[in-house]
């Protein structure tokens, strides 16, 4: 196994580099089978995509140009760690209106930063504070 990030080349991992492919518990992706599911070798947990798969994506994505997808993708590494109810409270707090104003989105940046070390994804709530603000989107619209 190589230390190199994966590009353009590599893409689909699964078909062309296997070898980076693993789950949370280090498996590799031809460990992953039906069978091994059935023997309960492996859960469903193991088959959860991992901060590291997603991190691997961002960098094709930038080696192919795409640096706006690349930061979607490491946004979504640093969230996997993020129970998915809080998750949610975050995708309805940036649906324009719903957030109350400009504190509770810096409060929800600074609890992910804090709590699950989410530096790009407070980041991103933190600017998303600052436009909402400037726009007007802090009022209840529905």
């Amino acid at each position: 196994m190589t230390d190199k990030k994966p590009g353009i080349a590599d893409y689909p991992l699964a078909e062309r580099r296997p070898d980076l492919v693993r789950n949370a518990k280090g498996q590799p992706l031809d460990a992953l089978t039906l069978e091994a599911l059935e023997q309960q070798r492996i859960g469903m947990e193991d088959l959860r995509i991992t901060p590291e798969a997603l991190r691997q994506q961002a960098a094709i994505a930038r080696d192919a140009g795409r640096a706006t997808l690349a930061q979607n993708f490491e946004r979504a590494a640093e969230l996997v760690a993020v129970p998915q109810e809080v998750v949610m409270q975050i995708y309805e707090l940036l649906r324009p209106g719903r957030a109350k104003d400009k504190a509770e989105l810096l409060a929800t940046a600074e609890r992910l930063r804090e709590k699950y070390g989410a530096e790009t994804m407070a980041a991103f709530l933190e600017e998303a504070a600052m436009v909402y603000e400037e726009r007007g989107l802090f009022t209840y619209r529905f």
